[in-house]
């Protein structure tokens, strides 16, 4: 074969595979949005919608107050530093926002990554090698499972959120040195809040550390908002938290890392993400900073999201939907059939409501479902509205059956 045949079958085998997604009901389309993130959103065909699906949990991404801090950072810091954070991309900004995570999170030390799939990927190899072991849960998220694969230590996987397999795999792995338990704090597909109690019971038990991923928490579980840790009253507990500022934390991107001074002094010195990649902007600091010392000063955001989620789980699972149990704002409707997933996203979307369908691989296969995330900017007139649109379109694509 030569080489022009070569290419250009590589791309003809690439346009197969797209074609295959379509034909099958699998392909992912990209909603454009032409307004800010919100509860309501315009969308490019000039389209208003309701937003379900969005990370924004308490409701700050597109929040005026946020944005003005965003741009009085940039006022002040400028708009990028073109360095990384140990040549001289670090600012007074940057180290105000560490010191204020590490003390929201109750820890002692904090690091800045440019997302959070950077702090998960960036925090096990410089940490252990092939003395030690990493026991994971078997639904933890991409950047976690990527995160291991660039490690030396050993893996053992426990059955998601499944405790006596977890003691299983700690007995497994009694003979390596350190043993890291890591599990996301809220798995994001099911909204099934990890059983922190318990895991720290067990690493207690089997002298084991404990590292979990709090992307789906930091900002509105526990009572001041501290996250899955404070939600189960292990804060002290906890050695490793990585998280997000891309999600209820003001919703641009952003990750870091929160630990004792050793592991984070070590992280700056080691963690490839870290030393190789640029600072993350002035602005996004600087509007992180501010929601994190409004989150402090109040929990009615918190307070808010919580009771607009125990009304709307009520009140789909009334209609006759099939919904995953849970407290969290993540409400997934399982529909089951991938194919019909992306029919009930569509035909939501013409009744004016954003949601997105997801299917294998995003789920396990034959476990396609609608994930709801619920906001604290949504009012209960908007979360009516949703609901009577997911009503007629469950009646018209027969998901309903009375």
């Amino acid at each position: 074969m030569s080489e022009q045949n070569s290419r250009e079958g590589f791309y003809a085998q690439l346009a197969a595979g797209l074609d295959g997604l379509r034909e099958q009901g699998l392909y992912k389309p990209e909603r454009v949005i032409a307004s800010r993130q919100g509860a309501e959103v315009v969308c490019d065909d000039g389209r208003t919608l309701l937003n379900l699906c969005a990370n924004n949990y308490l409701g700050l991404s597109g929040d005026e107050a946020t944005v003005r801090a965003a741009v009085d950072a940039t006022e002040e810091y400028g708009y990028g530093l073109s360095s990384v954070r140990f040549i001289c991309g670090t600012q007074t900004v940057h180290k105000q926002l560490e010191r204020a995570l590490a003390d929201f999170l109750g820890m002692e030390d904090a690091i800045l990554y440019a997302a959070a799939f950077d702090a998960n990927g960036g925090v096990f190899e410089p940490l252990l090698d092939e003395n030690d072991a990493i026991i994971s849960d078997a639904l933890n998220h991409a950047s976690i499972i990527d995160g291991i694969r660039l490690c030396k230590a050993a893996r053992f996987r426990y059955a998601h959120n499944d405790m006596a397999d977890l003691e299983v795999q700690l007995k497994a792995a009694a003979g390596k040195r350190h043993k890291l338990i890591v599990s996301d704090g809220v798995f994001s597909m099911d909204g099934t809040i990890a059983q922190l109690d318990k895991i720290c019971e067990l690493a207690d038990r089997y002298g084991a550390l404990v590292m979990i991923d709090e992307c789906h928490a930091s900002g509105f579980m526990g009572r001041t908002g501290r996250g899955t840790h404070e939600h189960h009253n292990v804060m002290g507990r906890i050695d490793i938290i990585t998280g997000t500022l891309g999600k209820a934390l003001g919703g641009a991107m952003g990750g870091f890392t929160a630990g004792r001074k050793e592991v984070i002094q070590t992280l700056r010195q080691k963690s490839r993400p870290y030393l190789f990649s640029n600072s993350l902007a002035p602005s996004i600091a600087g509007a992180s900073l501010a929601v994190l010392q409004r989150l402090s000063n109040s929990t009615e955001l918190r307070d808010r999201l919580h009771a607009n989620t125990a009304y709307f789980r009520q009140s789909i699972g009334e209609l006759g939907f099939t919904i995953k149990p849970g407290t969290h704002p993540v409400v997934p409707v399982m529909l089951f059939d991938a194919p019909l997933a992306q029919r009930f996203a569509q035909r939501l979307y013409e009744l004016g409501v954003l949601v997105t369908g997801f299917f294998y691989p995003v789920v396990p296969m034959g476990q396609a479902r609608v994930r709801v995330q619920l906001s604290a900017a949504h009012t209960r007139e908007q979360l009516e509205r949703a609901l009577a649109a997911f009503d007629q379109a469950g009646r018209e694509l027969g998901i309903l059956k009375n």
